[in-house]
């Protein structure tokens, strides 16, 4: 299986004095998974280029001339909703109740040594993984949404097409147009119209061939879902891959169905990679 490769968590340091920058520049390059994309001695400066390049992390020094660093942190969450994970660099320890105050999410005491900038990174580095993944989640929730009203009202003719199913003891006739998701379980294959369950004696396959490739996908070995009632994919971790559907029905994806299944949610090229799906 192969490995997600994490894109770097991205830095920027701010403090008045170069050395001190150099130093962090040093501590921050020997710490695999993270990269310096910036530093500068003016806050006002540091402030431009961060609402421009949108940092996971700010290394922020406090007495600093003009703006001091617990006012750059407070006016760091007015970037157009957007904010980083500030860590404080300083060598004073009478300002962490303050800097706590703003927000700061570690507060570290100079002369700062390797290991300790390891942990407090170490720190924010899980929060900028939940960040991302929670960001990846809205993406694909809008770009569903969007594909979803980009198929206009559904005229297909095929939704009027009728299969005789059993509910309960009952033979009922179900429009195809009503199926939501099948499952099948041996000579049989489940029908959910998002209320209430058939049975329906025949294959997966074949069923699938007469309700449309094109409007259903095989989510795993013995389930198909219709595409248009995707509401949301989640990602649980340890590869437990969930689709939601609008009637609030959760449906396992199978991990060799999750490429496939992608590329016809997204319309992804093969070369393309998914983050939520790829786990």
């Amino acid at each position: 299986m192969k490995r997600r490769i994490e894109r770097p968590v991205d830095i920027v340091a701010i403090d008045d004095e170069p050395l001190a920058l150099a130093r962090l520049a040093m501590l921050v390059r020997d710490i695999p998974g993270t990269r310096l994309i910036g530093s500068s001695c003016d806050p006002d400066v540091a402030l431009a280029f961060i609402a421009e390049r949108q940092p996971d992390i700010v290394l922020l020094d406090i007495q600093m001339p003009g703006t001091n660093g617990i006012e750059l942190a407070s006016r760091l969450g007015h970037v157009d909703g957007y904010r980083p994970f500030v860590i404080f660099v300083t060598a004073f320890e009478q300002h962490a109740i303050r800097a706590f105050q703003a927000q700061a999410i570690d507060y570290v005491l100079k002369p700062v040594t390797q290991a300790r900038l390891e942990q407090a990174i170490a720190r924010v580095r899980f929060l900028v993984h939940h960040q991302r993944m929670s960001a990846a989640a809205r993406d694909h929730e809008r770009r569903l949404m969007e594909l979803s009203e980009s198929a206009g009202p559904n005229n297909d003719p095929r939704d009027s097409e009728e299969i005789w199913a059993m509910r309960g003891s009952e033979f009922v006739r179900l429009r195809t147009g009503e199926i939501e998701r099948a499952e099948s379980e041996r000579d049989y294959v489940h029908l959910h119209n998002g209320e209430r369950a058939f049975l329906l004696r025949t294959t997966l396959g074949a069923l699938h061939e007469r309700l449309g490739h094109d409007r259903y996908v095989r989510v795993r070995r013995s389930a198909i879902v219709r595409l248009d009632r995707i509401s949301a994919v989640r990602n649980r971790g340890y590869g437990d891959i969930r689709i939601l559907l609008h009637s609030g029905a959760a449906v396992q994806v199978g991990r060799t169905y999750l490429k496939p299944l992608r590329h016809r949610l997204m319309g992804l090229n093969p070369g393309e990679r998914f983050s939520l799906l790829d786990a």
